[in-house]
């Protein structure tokens, strides 16, 4: 009998842990809803303006209040699944998500429609780092690379699907069922996270940076806001650059308090790592870019 060498041995691929890739498939799933959502609707603006009795060019305050409510929120959901428990934080947020996708369907007014959009966000910025935690905290270091990689294919699979589908399903049915096509997705989630996921509250949870939260979303969100507006010159330079300016300078003072405080609420110090602060400032920078510009762009050919 032949026996294999140790260095083929070795070369053999690790499988998977049953328990990671179930928790990855199951984050991918919320993380696919969440994305198909944010591009879904780019087709059907004028559809939805209509509706509303509003311009199209309006209902870009109903994207504009989703992303700046995730811009706020983000920032404190490591803190959250840390105090209560990633797996209850992150049923809290497919809750969320599904119960306003619901009110995005039966908004019938431009007022309805953003609030709704704001609970949306809410949702949409503790879903997605925090099922990021959750797939790191169930798989082992070995799991790491193919567990990313299995939360991943819905970034690149979901802006590209979602604007075909969003026109075809604003042609053929109308623009809410752009938004009721997330209710079955997220009664699953629930039930597959509820059911497979275990718990995982810390007791020992560190105290809220509140100063450190309130200027880094203070900052992130003036920034998004003056970034947001030099896609409408008509409101002025002048204030446009105020806000952009405004931002920087509170982003400025919020990376001064998480380096001082003695809790802070975000952790810093990983971009001592080289490679790590190089491939999330250029080459991760350049690939959100790219994937948010996607539904925006394939409407245009």
């Amino acid at each position: 009998m032949t026996s294999i060498p140790d260095n083929e041995a070795v070369s053999q691929p690790v499988p998977m842990a049953r328990q990671a890739r179930r928790v990855a498939l199951i984050v991918a799933v919320a993380f696919f809803m969440q994305l198909l959502d944010s591009t879904i609707i780019s087709t059907s603006l004028p559809q939805m303006g209509q509706s509303f009795g509003v311009p199209a060019v309006a209902m870009s305050i109903g994207i504009t209040a989703y992303m700046l409510t995730m811009a706020v929120f983000v920032p404190l959901s490591a803190w959250l699944a840390d105090r209560f428990g990633a797996r209850n934080i992150f049923l809290v947020a497919i809750a969320l998500f599904t119960v306003s996708s619901i009110a995005c369907g039966f908004s019938q007014s431009l007022t309805e429609f953003v609030a709704a959009r704001i609970v949306q966000g809410l949702g949409s910025a503790l879903m997605t780092p925090v099922g990021r935690i959750l797939v790191l905290r169930n798989a082992a270091k070995s799991d790491l690379l193919n567990a990313t990689a299995l939360i991943t294919w819905p970034a690149l699979f979901a802006p590209v699907v979602g604007p075909v589908l969003g026109g075809f399903i604003t042609t053929y049915l109308s623009w809410h069922w752009n938004f009721f096509i997330n209710v079955p997705l997220g009664l699953a989630g629930l039930l597959l996270v509820a059911r497979f996921v275990p718990g995982d509250r810390d007791s020992e949870a560190r105290p809220l940076d509140w100063l450190g939260f309130f200027l880094t979303s203070l900052g992130l969100a003036v920034m998004l806001y003056g970034l947001e507006r030099l896609a409408h010159p008509d409101n002025g330079t002048l204030p446009t650059a105020g806000l952009i300016a405004a931002g920087i300078a509170i982003g400025w003072l919020a990376v001064r308090q998480l380096l001082r405080a003695p809790h802070p609420l975000l952790d810093l110090s990983a971009f001592k790592v080289l490679t790590f602060a190089v491939s999330t400032l250029s080459a991760g920078t350049i690939f959100r870019v790219a994937i948010n510009a996607t539904p925006f762009l394939l409407p245009l050919l």
